[in-house]
């Protein structure tokens, strides 16, 4: 996708994606002190929040904390779920754009936690007030309903506030080369006849790690071309579920294990028909999709790379990548 053909110049939803290329590149946000000093003394994280403001930013953070072994326990759930636990000694942060996200703030206003953290996009919101102290995203706003931008940034300061803890600093010249491989990856070329598989699937599973750059794809089909979808952790692909599946289907499947390529294609295309592609750093035995690597950072360039494949399966379907009939913006809005 790009700015310069008239078939994607005239969508706000483009023209937020491809802004994440600077937002990356000048990622910047005040100083997490407080919020470090608050965790040192806990040692619980509860990151919460709701749709695309929670799947890809809390989830890619538990990753993180897993694979660097941070003596910090990290938990994540949506807000009506995250009210019925014991919050009263962990550091919760509330994810929402707006700041006045319905089930957000509700448990913001009922539940005690040891700290309370606002992460939206808007000064003094009422999550904000709600709050110890706010974190104000440096996205602005979005347009489109389906949010992009901002779920980069959301993910990009959790990945700074766990470095921070960990003494690692989030370098200017990460950012720039995660800044360039993201506008490879947004800008390249989709085989049209990928376009077309898509554009023609009744349903479109995801299947990959539990980091939610492939869950979180899931819902951006939704929201971006209309269209069923659904993630599948793992495995779970040909563990009972291909008893529904049917010829015609299309799974994307997210950097796949090369051990469980082969059952993947035995199952799913020589027996249920399906049609699967990959999307990767490295070939696969599938149709794939090259995309770059960047240590620690590879998830957020997988998930723009579903965006790109998404944009242009939605355009050759005469989808308005900006209007939906039913989604909103506010999922559920706090109102007065």
């Amino acid at each position: 996708m790009n700015l310069h053909e008239e078939k994607y110049a005239g969508f706000a939803l483009v023209k937020e994606i491809l802004e994440t290329v600077e937002i990356i590149r000048n990622f910047r946000t005040k100083d997490l002190g407080a919020v470090i000093k608050a965790l040192k003394e806990t040692g619980k994280l509860f990151l919460s929040g709701e749709g695309s403001s929670r799947i890809f930013p809390a989830k890619n953070a538990i990753n993180i904390a897993q694979k660097n072994a941070l003596p910090l326990t990290i938990y994540t759930e949506g807000s009506r779920q995250a009210a019925e636990l014991d919050l009263s000694d962990y550091v919760l942060f509330g994810a929402s754009n707006s700041g006045k996200t319905k089930e957000i703030i509700a448990l913001f206003n009922t539940r005690p936690a040891a700290k309370k953290y606002a992460l939206t996009a808007y000064q003094g919101s009422l999550l904000g007030k709600l709050s110890d102290d706010e974190f104000i995203l440096n996205c602005g706003k979005e347009e489109a309903v389906a949010a992009t931008k901002s779920v980069i940034e959301q993910a990009l300061f959790y990945h700074k506030l766990l470095y921070t803890w960990m003494g690692k600093e989030l370098d200017s010249d990460t950012l720039n080369t995660l800044a360039d491989f993201s506008r490879q990856v947004l800008e390249m070329k989709i085989d049209p006849e990928i376009t077309t598989l898509i554009k023609n699937a009744q349903i479109i599973y995801f299947s990959g790690r539990n980091v939610g750059a492939a869950e979180e794809a899931a819902l951006k089909t939704n929201e971006i071309i209309r269209k069923k979808s659904a993630y599948l952790e793992g495995t779970y692909a040909v563990h009972g579920i291909e008893e529904a599946m049917e010829a015609g289907e299309m799974i994307i499947l997210i950097d796949p294990y090369p051990e469980d390529e082969k059952i993947f294609k035995e199952v799913l295309v020589d027996e249920v028909g399906m049609n699967a592609i990959a999307i990767s750093s490295h070939k696969t035995s599938f149709p794939t999709i090259e995309i770059p690597t960047l240590d620690s950072f590879d998830y957020y360039l997988q998930l723009q790379a579903c965006w790109n494949i998404l944009i242009e399966a939605g355009i050759a379907s005469g989808v308005d990548l900006d209007k939906t009939e039913r989604a909103r913006k506010v999922g559920n809005e706090f109102i007065l």
